[in-house]
């Protein structure tokens, strides 16, 4: 079984390094090959491009614009009435992918309007977002681009967003019927949603993109405490077959640095 590859999530790991151009730096010096970013539109896309070309870095994944975060957004793609906004964040995501060589894109669903019954909107947010992903499923597949969407838990992390199960994004994948629209599975979020982690991903494994992980409750790195057997699960990944990335969305306890020896671990047990 070939290892599994692991990605820095730059926009939690080496925060203490304000540009991202140094967080790649970084990246590379402690023996990833690969990072993923949620929102890399606030950096020089030249300046980025030099640093992935100085590293060997890939870039492997990217989200699309969460939209006016100063009105509490995050996320377009489920939002009715913002439909030509996400299609203008695709585009600029696609920008930046094209320039990164990127082949993977977030394309975030968003929340539930703020006072808003999430049973009495549900019906439109979800027909609003096949829309969006079947546009965008014509977009990416002529860049070669997976586009990927994620639930997010509503338990801890966001209570309003609008995708918050795998079971949920799995029904609305099928509705879509492009098979360059993958589901993304956050074990930290997959966990406190539903668990029974084995099943979902065995069941789920088909449509799976990419994997990101984070321990569960306090998401920290996934040999701090907590209630996910990772070894277990890195396990199950190999036996399946899992190529691609598995993303290090994590918050450090301490360093980021200081809490890298489960990953170099598992990299020396696996040469």
């Amino acid at each position: 079984m070939p290892p599994l590859k692991f990605c820095a999530n730059l926009s939690w790991l080496f925060t203490d390094l304000p540009e991202f151009t140094q967080r790649l730096h970084a990246a590379a010096t402690y023996g990833f090959r690969a990072v993923e970013a949620a929102w890399l539109y606030d950096s020089d896309l030249q300046e980025l491009q030099k640093a992935k070309k100085q590293t060997g870095l890939e870039v492997v994944l990217i989200n699309t614009p969460p939209g006016d975060v100063t009105s509490g957004e995050l996320g377009l793609g489920a939002v009715p009435g913002r439909e030509t906004d996400f299609r203008r964040g695709l585009d600029l995501a696609v920008m930046y992918a094209k320039a990164l060589d990127c082949r993977r894109i977030h394309l975030m669903a968003g929340r539930v309007p703020a006072g808003v019954d999430r049973a009495t909107v549900a019906m439109e947010m979800e027909a609003t977002f096949i829309e969006n992903l079947k546009h965008a499923a014509d977009v990416l597949s002529k860049e070669g681009i997976l586009g990927l969407i994620e639930p997010i838990n509503t338990r801890i992390t966001d209570p309003r967003y609008f995708l918050d199960t795998p079971h949920q994004a799995a029904e609305i994948l099928q509705k879509v019927g492009h098979s360059n629209i993958k589901l993304q599975m956050d074990v930290f979020h997959w966990q406190i949603m539903d668990g029974n982690l084995t099943q979902n991903i065995q069941t789920f494994f088909p449509l799976i993109g990419h994997v990101q992980i984070a321990q569960v409750p306090g998401r920290n790195e996934p040999d701090s405490p907590g209630e996910v057997n990772f070894p277990y699960l890195f396990s199950l990944l190999e036996k399946l077959g899992y190529q691609g990335y598995i993303g290090c969305e994590y918050k450090p306890l301490g360093t980021t640095e200081a809490g890298l020896g489960w990953v170099r671990d598992y990299w020396k047990s696996h040469k």
